[in-house]
């Protein structure tokens, strides 16, 4: 049996259904109808196989739970180089948020010297999802320990394709910099004091901010005077 195959075994129409409309921008024809839980148990399940390796090289993918499915095997490569081999390989290819954002490579956490130039360069790319994908790993990353200021301004200064929606780009600075108030407040707050952030972004950051449990009632007194109207 195929894995495409294995994923129609458990396809769950009515979670499409549901599923569907919070992916907008892709037809609900691509969708399946396969749960999160069920995805990343067979990613565990077919991982270091002969029938993951040839699944890897089957791009592009029909299905969103291919995709899916694609990413979680990705998450589970210990190995960096070959890790970031594979989502170079991958990252021109993802066409939607829950791909993007669902998926975090387990070796990056122990290689984030190494990993910082791929972040630098994804960012940069014309790709919103490669450039959304190296927010989310800076986020997720280098919020705590191994921070730099330098990194909001990697994140603030990156402006989407003119023709292209950059919505997408623009939700992930908005939860990108609502993270940092919490975790670095200092360094953060001043782009919101200066108005670094475009308009539609610097309101959404403050409204992640505030509807966040980790930042402090004081600092949300204050990031509510900040609303730009």
């Amino acid at each position: 049996m195929t894995i495409r195959e294995r994923l129609f075994q458990v396809q769950d129409l009515a979670y499409r259904d549901f599923q569907s409309p919070l992916v907008p921008n892709i037809s609900k024809e691509t969708m399946i109808g396969v749960r999160t839980p069920q995805l990343r148990s067979l990613a565990k399940e077919i991982h270091s196989s002969p029938e993951e390796a040839d699944f890897l090289k089957e791009l592009p993918h029909k299905y969103f739970e291919e995709n899916m499915l694609h990413f979680f095997l990705i998450a589970l490569t210990k190995d960096f180089n070959l890790c970031i081999e594979q989502v170079e390989s991958f990252l021109p290819y993802i066409d939607c948020w829950p791909v993007c954002d669902q998926s975090s490579p387990k070796c990056f956490k122990k290689n984030h010297q190494s990993l910082l130039p791929f972040i630098k360069k994804w960012i940069a790319s014309d790709h919103i999802y490669t450039a959304r994908f190296a927010m989310r790993m800076l986020m997720n990353e280098f919020l705590d320990q191994d921070f730099d200021p330098i990194y909001l301004e990697w994140v603030a200064g990156k402006k989407g394709p003119q023709d292209q929606d950059d919505y997408y780009l623009k939700m992930m600075q908005a939860w990108y910099f609502a993270t940092a108030l919490a975790k670095q407040y200092e360094a953060s707050l001043p782009y919101l004091e200066k108005h670094k952030l475009e308009i539609w972004t610097h309101n959404k950051t403050i409204q992640k901010a505030i509807e966040s449990f980790r930042v402090t009632e004081e600092h949300k007194k204050y990031l509510k005077s900040l609303r730009i109207y």
